[in-house]
């Protein structure tokens, strides 16, 4: 009779003793928006990316070990900042007001949709995959018939919400349950059922891990970006943690910015390239960039002294005017 491993990282249903486990034996921990593991390294910034992390130890399957307790260094990203006083800036900074604010949102990338609600019938599935959908757990055996009609469905039970952290409790947007250690979130009963599970989707998000050519980097499609400005120049950054500085490359021409920006992440590190078409010209040769822990950061030296009012070229402008007056200061 098979039975389920209780190891973290594994939860694989097992029916030979002897059979390899891998596992992570330390507990997770969430700290500043990061996540991961105490055993390991690997620290990622979403649910998802966390659940993926490679497993840093062998042993065997056990139905009876208790997971260890979780770390209580969860900083929840939902909780709200103190409030600050208002400082005043100084003269040659902009402040952008509703256009700034409007802007920041814009620059937000749109969550990812689902690529796909069922697996390709024509691609093959890993032995020991597991379902994608969250809170399900079920990993494919190779050689398994599968079912999905009425009359014999698999039964996919998980969420279909997002998880949520908050001031301690853990739990899944889709539902009301909520829980305080980790080990008893990942023991969260599903909430909605469908007659398959999702094992490879379309192949979309295998085939983008292998556009790198050797199946070991991922490729981006999107990251958050901000930016503030004064009358002659327009500091950019671009929110990318880990990036590599020996092989990052910043190239700048009169109405753009050329980035590729290849991470350390671990095991599976990532890419950012993008051609940024900007909204006015720069003097690429005064323009300069800063690699930073978590960001890039870019100074754009302005060809004309003026006000952007987006920073690329394919923004709508929100509608708001600013007015120049002496060079370095610009007013409303």
């Amino acid at each position: 009779m098979a039975q389920k491993c209780v190891h973290q990282g594994c939860g694989k249903q097992y029916t030979d003793p002897d059979e390899v486990c891998r596992y992570h034996p330390g507990p997770p921990v969430f700290h500043e928006g990061q996540k991961g593991w105490t055993c390991c390294k690997p620290r990622v910034l979403t649910f998802e990316e966390f659940m993926e992390i490679t497993p840093c130890t062998e042993g065997k399957h056990s139905t009876t070990d208790l997971p260890p307790k979780v770390e209580k260094k969860e900083t929840p990203a939902d909780v709200q900042a103190v409030p600050v006083a208002p400082t005043t800036a100084a003269p040659s900074t902009e402040t952008l007001g509703l256009a700034a604010a409007a802007a920041g949102a814009a620059t937000q990338p749109p969550p990812p949709q689902p690529e796909s609600d069922d697996d390709d019938p024509s691609l093959a599935i890993p032995d020991g995959r597991m379902c994608r959908r969250r809170g399900c757990g079920v990993a494919y055996k190779a050689g398994t018939k599968r079912g999905g009609s009425d009359a014999d469905p698999e039964r996919c039970v998980h969420h279909p919400g997002a998880p949520i952290f908050h001031e301690g409790s853990k739990g899944y947007s889709c539902c009301k349950r909520r829980v305080l250690e980790f080990d008893q979130f990942m023991k969260i009963e599903g909430c909605q059922t469908k007659p398959r599970h999702l094992f490879v989707g379309s192949g979309k998000k295998d085939r983008k891990a292998a556009a790198g050519g050797d199946g070991s980097e991922e490729l981006l499609d999107n990251v958050r970006f901000d930016f503030y400005q004064s009358a002659t120049s327009l500091t950019v950054s671009f929110f990318l943690k880990k990036i590599d500085k020996t092989r990052a490359v910043v190239r700048f021409t009169e109405q753009g910015i050329a980035l590729d920006l290849p991470t350390t992440d671990a095991p599976v590190p990532k890419r950012y390239k993008k051609q940024v078409s900007l909204y006015g010209a720069i003097d690429p040769a005064k323009s300069k960039y800063s690699v930073l822990g978590t960001k890039l950061e870019v100074v754009l030296a302005k060809a004309v002294v003026s006000s952007w009012p987006v920073l690329r070229s394919d923004d709508r402008p929100t509608g708001e005017i600013f007015q120049v007056a002496r060079a370095g200061k610009v007013e409303r």
